[in-house]
């Protein structure tokens, strides 16, 4: 099997997914517990996804000073600062480590 026939593959199996979740009763989604999961599910799965970008490097796990920026937009947000003063600060934190040589 070739690189191209197994995305072909991958596309068609997906857009078989996309096309069967619209064969499911709205009544079904629409109750307490699937709901629920649903919501539960995004968060895990974003959270999963900052953890992964944070601190992974390939195969291996990596401090630098991406970590410190991840915690001080988090500490902004939980302060309820605007969206672009979290940007900045997180960039800033992150430019400044590098600057010192703390972290590549």
């Amino acid at each position: 099997m070739s690189v191209w026939s197994a995305v072909l593959l991958a596309a068609c199996i997906c857009a078989g997914l996309k096309a069967f979740g619209y064969l499911i009763p709205a009544h079904l989604l629409e109750a307490p517990r699937p709901a629920r999961i649903s919501d539960l599910l995004a968060v895990a799965l974003l959270a999963a996804l900052l953890a992964v970008q944070t601190v992974g490097a390939g195969q291996t796990v990596v401090v630098d000073a991406r970590l410190p920026a991840v915690l001080v937009a988090g500490g902004l947000l939980a302060l309820r600062q605007s969206f672009l003063i979290v940007v900045i600060a997180a960039a800033a934190v992150a430019a400044g480590l590098r600057l010192l040589g703390w972290a590549a």
